[in-house]
């Protein structure tokens, strides 16, 4: 009897140890199955990106990354196929030296003048001539326009037949001749240019017509933008810096030096600017017209 019941306890014994051993086999296998599980879990993390906490930009925020790309982006200057040459009137020192008034004149004119002067400033008309002509070179240019400058500085002595005749060997197309006016009273005020007339010596009629013609246009455009009284276009067949011309040209007489309010204005780079801009306006008009 005692031999059986030990039998017994020895079996009893010999399963527990039995089930002992498959329970932590099972948990193993379950435990390196959890492993492995994770272990594939880190590496799909690690190959996914996580998701962006940035907010994706707005249809508003993205046009505006455009405008502000195409405003980085510089402007082409498109060629305008024209080319303007810029008579700045005067220089330093004036050449009172005579010259044909025109093309086989028998009537001689100093060959270039030394200019007026501010009656408030005391800046003298070259000066202010020169600082507009190039103002306006930059501004054509800008517009894609060639240009060709008659001077650059006052340390030149080039008279008005010779600046007529560099305009037109330069190939330019137009020649814009650049002053300011005077007057005894020093109340006058107000802005023209100059063409020749109808009956001009020198000038065959389709030339004068064009020039009439620029010269009309350049005031309106100049008095429009600058606000000047316009005087129009003065008529002359006494400018030896028009009559020499083979090209169309102008003088613009920009305002009067010996008018304290209009002398004091033309020396502001406010008024300067603008008195450009309505020159270019009027040169681009002029172009357009034809």
């Amino acid at each position: 009897m005692e031999r059986k019941h030990s039998f017994l306890c020895i079996l009893l014994l010999f399963v527990l140890f039995v089930f002992g051993i498959l329970t932590g086999c099972g948990e193993m296998e379950k435990s390196s199955e959890r492993k492995e599980r994770t272990e594939q879990e880190s590496e799909e993390s690690a190959l996914t990106p996580e998701p962006s906490l940035e907010p994706e930009p707005t249809e508003t925020e993205e046009a505006e990354e455009l405008v502000q790309e195409e405003e980085a982006v510089p402007p082409e200057i498109l060629e305008t196929g024209w080319k303007v040459a810029i008579d700045p009137g005067h220089q330093a020192k004036g050449n009172s030296e005579q010259e044909p008034v025109g093309p086989g004149a028998s009537e001689m004119k100093a060959k270039v003048a030394s200019g007026t002067s501010g009656r408030t400033t005391g800046v003298a008309e070259y000066e202010l001539n020169l600082a507009v002509g190039l103002k306006l070179k930059e501004e054509l240019l800008n517009r894609g326009y060639e240009v060709y400058m008659i001077r650059e500085t006052h340390d030149v002595d080039i008279s008005n037949a010779q600046r007529a005749q560099l305009a037109a060997e330069s190939g330019a197309d137009i020649l814009v001749r650049i002053h300011a006016n005077g007057s005894e009273n020093s109340s006058v005020a107000g802005a023209l240019t100059m063409a020749p007339s109808s009956v001009n010596p020198y000038m065959g009629g389709e030339l004068v017509e064009q020039c009439q013609k620029l010269s009309e246009i350049i005031i309106e455009s100049f008095c429009e933008t600058t606000g000047a009284k316009n005087q129009g276009v003065y008529q002359t067949d006494t400018m030896s810096g028009l009559n020499w011309c083979t090209i169309p040209a102008t003088i613009v007489e920009m305002g009067y030096m010996t008018n304290p309010e209009e002398d004091t204005k033309m020396q502001t780079e406010e008024y300067q600017s603008m008195m450009v801009q309505g020159i270019a306006n009027g040169i681009d008009r002029y172009f357009h017209s034809s």
